[in-house]
C-alpha cells in the first residue's frame, strides 16, 4: 500500500452540521460505555459525506466526541482508503476499478476517458474543482465489469460512451440511476435471463396454483369391547360379580414331554436289510465333482463367500490411469488401487450386484459409480479409446 498523507493545504476548522450532529450522537448511543470509539469508521464517513474528505481539524474533530487520542484517529484514516485526505471534486470523485475483471472488460478505456474529460493525472482536481478520479482496486462488482463507484454508489457494466455521459449527467447536476448501465439486472448473463423469466414472479403473484395429493387414509382396527380387568390386588367383595378380561389370554398349561422310548431290538439280519435300504443309490450319468488342486493366483485376492467383482492384489502388468473416468481423482484413485481395482476391464466388467458389493467399500463415497456412469466409461475407455478433451471436458459414459 503507498504512503497516504494528510493534504499541505488544511481548512481553519471542522463541525458537524446541525443533521450530521444528530446523525453522530445517535451512533455513539449504540455502544456500551466506554466503547465509543467503536463508532470512529462512520464517524469520518459523516465528515467525509459533509465536505467530500476528511482533513485533520476533521480527525481532531471526531476525536474528541470519542475522547479518542488524534494519532489513533489519524491511523484508522490513513488506513481505509475510502477516506479521502485531500481536497476531491465537488460533484463527483470518480474511483474507476482497476482490478484484473475490469483491466480485462476495458478498464483502461474508462480511465483515458477520465484522464481526457477530468484530469491526466489521478487524485487532481479539473479546472472549475468539481470533478477528480482516481484508480482503486476490486470494488466487488466482477460480474458486472468495468464499473466505477461515486460515494457510495456504483456505475456497472460501462462503455467510454456510458462513463462519458456519466460524467456529463455529473457535471451539468442531472440525476444518474446507479448499477448496471445496459439494463441488465444483476448478474444475469448478457444475452438476456435465462431462468426466473416469468414476469409474474417478481409481483408476487403465480401463473401455477401447486395441487397437493390428498394424504391416503389411515386403516383402523375395528374397536373391539373389552370387559375391565380384574384389579389383583383388591380383595373380591362377596356377592358381587367378578368381571374378568376378555382380553387376556389364559395362561397355556405346560405339555408334559414323554419319555424316550428305546427303539425295538432287531435281529442281525433286519439291521443289514434296513441299512441296505436306506443307502444311498448313486446315479451312473452323475459324475463327482473334481477337487481342484490349483492354487488362487498370486496377484488375486481370495474370493468371498458372497459372489463380487474381480479385485487383484497387485495390477496385472502396468496399472491404468483410473483418473480418466470421471469423478475419479489422485486420492481416490489411491483408494481404488487399495480395494483391487486397477484395470477398466475390471470395472467395464461391474454387473448390478458388483456394483453394489464395491459401493459398500466405498466409505464416505457411496452413489458415485451410478451417478458418474463408471460402467459405461471403462467400457470405452478398456477398448482404447483416450480423451484428448481439456481438463474438466472429460465425456461421461451417456456419450
Amino acid at each position: 500500500m503507498s504512503v497516504r498523507r494528510l493534504d499541505a493545504v488544511q481548512p481553519a476548522g471542522f463541525s458537524f452540521t446541525p443533521d450530521n450532529l444528530s446523525r453522530a450522537k445517535r451512533t455513539i448511543a449504540n455502544y456500551p460505555q466506554g466503547k465509543q470509539a467503536s463508532a470512529v469508521i462512520q464517524l469520518l464517513w459523516f465528515a467525509q459525506e459533509q465536505d467530500g474528505w476528511v482533513s485533520r481539524p476533521a480527525l481532531e474533530y471526531v476525536g474528541k466526541m470519542l475522547d479518542m487520542a488524534y494519532i489513533r484517529v489519524l491511523e484508522v484514516a490513513t488506513f481505509y482508503t475510502m477516506f479521502q485526505l485531500s481536497p476531491v471534486g465537488r460533484k463527483a470523485h470518480i474511483q474507476v476499478c482497476g482490478t484484473t475483471p475490469c483491466m480485462l472488460r476495458g478498464a483502461e478505456d474508462l480511465i483515458a476517458v477520465c484522464k481526457s474529460k477530468i484530469h491526466a493525472e489521478p487524485q487532481h482536481l479539473n479546472a472549475d474543482g468539481s470533478m477528480s478520479w482516481e484508480e482503486v482496486e476490486c470494488l466487488g462488482s466482477c460480474v458486472n465489469a468495468p464499473m466505477i463507484q461515486i460515494v457510495k454508489d456504483t456505475y456497472e457494466d460501462l462503455t467510454p460512451e456510458s462513463l462519458s455521459a456519466i460524467i456529463d449527467d455529473f457535471q451539468a447536476g442531472r440525476p444518474v440511476r446507479p448499477g448496471s448501465q445496459n439494463g441488465r439486472q444483476f448478474s444475469m448473463a448478457l444475452t438476456g435471463a435465462t431462468s426466473l423469466t416469468d414476469k409474474s414472479l417478481y409481483n408476487k403473484q403465480r401463473t401455477y396454483t401447486r395441487v397437493e395429493a390428498p394424504p391416503p387414509p389411515v386403516a383402523t382396527a375395528p374397536a373391539v369391547a373389552s370387559a375391565p380387568a380384574i384389579d389383583l390386588q383388591k380383595p373380591a367383595t362377596p356377592g358381587a360379580p367378578v368381571s374378568a378380561d376378555l382380553s387376556a389370554k389364559p395362561p397355556m398349561a405346560p405339555v408334559p414331554v414323554a419319555a424316550p422310548v428305546a427303539p425295538p431290538l432287531l435281529a442281525k439280519a433286519e439291521v443289514q436289510a434296513t441299512a441296505r435300504a436306506s443307502a444311498p443309490v448313486a446315479s451312473p450319468r452323475v459324475k463327482p465333482a473334481a477337487v481342484s488342486s490349483r492354487k488362487t493366483p498370486a496377484n488375486k485376492v481370495a474370493p468371498a463367500k458372497s459372489a463380487g467383482p474381480e479385485l487383484l492384489k497387485r495390477p496385472r502388468g502396468k496399472a491404468d490411469d483410473l483418473k480418466l473416468i470421471w469423478g475419479v481423482g489422485p486420492a481416490f484413485e489411491k483408494l481404488l488401487n487399495k480395494i483391487g481395482l486397477w484395470h477398466f476391464n475390471q470395472i467395464a466388467a461391474w454387473t448390478p450386484a458388483d456394483i453394489s458389493h464395491v459401493d459398500k467399500l466405498l466409505k464416505g463415497f457411496q452413489g458415485r459409480i451410478a451417478r458418474d456412469e463408471w460402467v459405461k466409461q471403462a467400457k470405452k475407455l478398456a477398448k482404447g479409446w483416450r480423451p484428448d478433451n481439456p481438463i474438466g471436458e472429460r465425456p461421461s459414459g451417456k456419450k
